[in-house]
């Protein structure tokens, strides 16, 4: 069995680091609802440590070379996936999410992004501007000190993903887990320690909001980096605007999802399950506004509850469980208000709805039809298993309402007609967008949204100018003129 203790609360400079006057932190398994560990807040001595040492790191890890550097990552990554099922058990009892899942998309993904920006940080170069017999060259530098703040639903990716880009480009960070689920990360950093990495570049410390705070509001701080809501990304937006800190914001969303009557009919219910009940709907790219062209609106639901009623609900270390529980009581009461909001509001129950009978924190995967866009459950993200279906006519109508929200995050279209699914792709007003498919989210590719949803892109090329800033050099060959 898989020893959830921890040697301590925090990891700082290369060393697990225990305070326990910071306030208690239980760990609440979400299929049970018992407590299977507990850490401690960070007090603000520990809050001093991590920045210190992070900052006392960062001149001799940007001094290394880009591939001494890449080594280090790539070393962790390949550390991660040869664990990759002791991780994914600490992250099921972190988060609740079937093991079905966490092996294939937590650990996994958290190794990619470590491989491919181990891989792109040897390659981090300037370049050179002839201007005559004078020239510029220009420098990629690192920003510093980078705070990262992860949300709950994936834990160990979102370390990963906020941690490769930035120690690729010689930065370090100090990363705050959410109080939710704060195993994760303590792991990651052993392993990039293990990998070689030097200790104070990668450290981990606990706490709610108020040390999330401390840490965004430290001059010391380069750059934020937040995955969560949008009320805190507008918090943490503004406290690092007071010191003109870089920031990354990856928010939430209400994605739409646009579902042709030419599409083929599996694939586009395949989709409308990825985009809403994978991870018990808890993905912030969510397409959880799907509409479908009323030719085949019937159909998509019949075969939709179909394939629903297979899902296997149950114990998450269970291997053939593919749908477990919301993260928290907490989150469950949220979810389940927006259920009796969508009855009260007229929207048609087509499944589930209710708690199924078992231990934790469970919702049925939940399906309302005849939704118009007025209603509270096609406006607000509800980070639940609840899809609301709305019908279309014609393409502008889709368009026009699927743009007509604050948020930005994702879009999809399902199609047969590949012109137009293009066509529609451009006009969708999100960063993340998918054609055929829905939530795919390789390190390849840039992931962020536009609007509400955030600012700034992770993975990619794109990240690393996220992380990085360039400096110009004019370098004069000749005489210097001035005027006097």
């Amino acid at each position: 069995m898989t020893d959830l203790r921890t040697a301590a609360s925090h990891f700082i400079n290369g060393a697990f680091v225990e305070d326990a006057a910071g306030d208690p932190i239980p760990v609440i398994y979400a299929a049970s609802g018992q407590e299977i560990a507990r850490v401690h807040a960070a007090t603000p001595a520990i809050v001093e440590q991590a920045l210190a040492s992070a900052r006392a790191a960062q001149a001799e890890w940007a001094g290394m070379s880009g591939t001494e550097r890449g080594r280090i990552l790539r070393r962790a990554a390949d550390l991660i996936r040869a664990r990759n099922h002791e991780l994914s058990v600490i992250e099921t009892h972190d988060t609740g999410k079937p093991l079905s899942e966490t092996l294939v998309a937590d650990a996994t993904s958290g190794a990619d992004a470590l491989e491919y920006f181990g891989g792109l940080a040897g390659s981090l170069t300037g370049e050179h501007i002839q201007l005559g017999q004078d020239w510029v060259y220009t420098r990629r530098e690192p920003l510093g000190l980078c705070v990262g703040i992860g949300a709950w639903n994936y834990p160990t990716q979102i370390a990963c993903w906020k941690a490769a880009p930035a120690l690729a480009c010689g930065n370090t960070m100090v990363f705050k887990p959410s109080e939710e689920t704060p195993l994760c990360a303590l792991k990651i950093a052993e392993i990039l320690q293990e990998a070689g990495l030097p200790p104070g570049v990668f450290n981990v410390i606990q706490g709610r909001g108020e040390v999330g705070a401390a840490l965004v509001s430290d001059p010391r701080v380069d750059k934020v980096s937040l995955t969560g809501s949008v009320p805190t990304g507008r918090k943490v937006y503004a406290a690092a605007a007071e010191g003109m800190k870089h920031v990354t914001m990856e928010l939430g969303g209400k994605s739409p999802l646009l579902i042709f009557d030419d599409a083929d009919l599996e694939d586009a219910v395949g989709g409308a399950i990825l985009g809403n009940f994978y991870s018990s709907g808890q993905v912030c790219s969510n397409g959880t506004r799907v509409f479908v062209q009323r030719g085949i609106k019937e159909a998509f639901l019949t075969r939709l509850s179909e394939r629903l009623s297979q899902a296997v609900i149950g114990d998450p270390l269970d291997e053939a469980t593919n749908f477990g529980p919301l993260v928290s009581a907490r989150q469950r009461d949220i979810v389940e208000g927006y259920i009796a909001k969508g009855v009260e509001e007229g929207a048609r129950l087509i499944c589930g709805g209710g708690r199924p009978d078992l231990p934790g924190w469970y919702v049925e995967p939940t399906v309302f039809a005849d939704v118009t866009d007025d209603m509270i459950i096609a406006r607000e993200e509800i980070f639940g298993p609840v899809m609301a279906v709305l019908d279309f006519e014609d393409e502008d109508e889709a368009i026009t309402r699927a743009n007509a929200t604050e948020f930005g995050l994702s879009a999809g279209v399902f199609t047969r007609d590949l012109t137009r699914a293009h066509r529609v792709i451009a006009r969708l007003e999100a960063g993340s967008c998918f054609i055929n498919s829905y939530n795919d989210a390789p390190v390849e590719a840039p992931f962020g949204g536009s609007k509400l949803s955030g600012v700034g892109r992770e993975n990619s090329k794109e990240a690393i100018a996220h992380y990085s800033q360039v400096k110009s050099v004019y370098v004069r060959m000749g005489p210097v003129e001035a005027p006097f």
